[in-house]
């Protein structure tokens, strides 16, 4: 094994990634499997999984299961379906999210549920849902991960009307915090990203009507490119990084973590 390998190979661990079909948590799963774990993806949509593991076998051990995780009990039957078919998990990617538009006076009371029910809630139920997992294989050398996705919504304040969306993404980013104090004597690391604009069907409609201007807003003068995120999720999985714990990291070109130029 090379000092490359050491520090960022991942090969043996095994990973579940939600949200994993489409977006960030392809890209997530796809620098994992490249790294070379096994790696579960995991979305709400049977067909999505479908396509997106088809997609991902060329890189790597890949399987698709299909699960909603807006409940607690969802979050646990999840983890005794991977419980069924491994004895431990290394890595935790918590990226399935939602997010709901609507302007101020009529946005409804359902919206904010939906998202703190994905964004929030399941990521905390299925972090402790899979805590047996994660603290099978963990040491203080080499510690299991888990890493949620925020977004700079959370960082900045944002120029859209998801009124829910900007909350519950900060509130995942002081959960990182939160979880990272309790489970790092578990040999735990918890980190969250906070991606950017990266093209996903989230951010489909707005990149279609300002994609040019929010390039330019960051000093990069680009949006998020699929090895944005990946090599940022291979880091924070690899012995690399196993000295950080409690982090959120933006990965956005500086737009949020600098003085950027408004995108509207």
């Amino acid at each position: 094994m090379t000092a490359l390998e050491s520090l960022f190979g991942l090969s043996g661990k095994v990973a579940v990634v939600t949200g994993g079909s489409r977006g960030i948590g392809k890209m997530a799963a796809r620098g994992l499997l490249d790294a070379g774990a096994r790696v579960y993806i995991v979305s709400r949509k049977a067909a999505a999984v479908e396509d997106a593991v088809r997609d991902l076998s060329a890189h790597g051990d890949v399987t698709g299961l299909s699960a909603d995780l807006s409940t607690p009990e969802a979050c646990r039957e999840l983890a005794a379906e991977i419980g069924g078919r491994e004895d431990a998990l290394d890595i935790l990617v918590n990226n399935a999210g939602a997010t709901w538009g609507a302007e101020l006076g009529e946005y409804p009371p359902a919206a904010w549920d939906k998202v703190f029910d994905l964004n929030v809630k399941a990521p905390f139920f299925l972090t402790e849902a899979f805590l047996p997992m994660l603290e099978k294989n963990a040491s203080q050398d080499d510690p299991s991960r888990v890493i949620n996705v925020g977004s700079i919504d959370g960082i900045h304040v944002p120029r859209h009307t998801a009124f829910a969306y900007g909350p519950s993404k900060a509130a995942i980013h002081q959960m990182t915090r939160v979880l990272a104090y309790n489970l790092g004597s578990r040999y735990i690391t918890v980190n969250a990203i906070a991606p950017g604009p990266f093209e996903s069907k989230m951010m489909e409609a707005t990149l279609a009507a300002n994609g040019a201007a929010i390039a330019a807003s960051s000093p990069l003068g680009r949006i998020g490119r699929p090895d944005d995120i990946a090599g940022t999720v291979v880091y924070l999985s690899g012995r690399a990084s196993s000295y950080v714990t409690g982090s959120v990291l933006a990965v956005d070109g500086g737009i949020a973590t600098t003085a950027g130029r408004d995108t509207e």
